[in-house]
């Protein structure tokens, strides 16, 4: 009984957010190009800012360079294969 009634209270809340992520999915997906450019710009950004540090005899942070390199990873991921990608995180349980 408490499963079915924990269920009763978290069931809507996770419905309403798959409809607004949908409705904001379908809002953002005229917005793609730019969003992408966006990107880019800003992992531009990041890598001048990661590179230049160098020349005042600052150490770079391997976890910083780890982080940089996957979320350049991931947003040419996106790039080039979305269809691939939104298929792999549907299936993500």
């Amino acid at each position: 009984m408490s499963a079915l009634a924990t269920l009763a209270c978290c069931l809507p809340l996770g419905i309403a957010g798959a409809v607004g992520a949908l409705g904001l999915s379908v809002v953002l997906e005229a917005l793609r190009p730019w969003l992408i450019g966006i990107a880019v710009i800003l992992l531009s950004v990041g890598l001048f800012q990661l590179y230049r540090s160098r020349r005042r005899c600052q150490r770079r942070s391997p976890l910083s360079l780890v982080l940089f390199g996957l979320s350049a990873v991931v947003v040419l991921a996106i790039m080039i294969f979305p269809q691939k990608v939104a298929e792999w995180l549907a299936a993500i349980p």
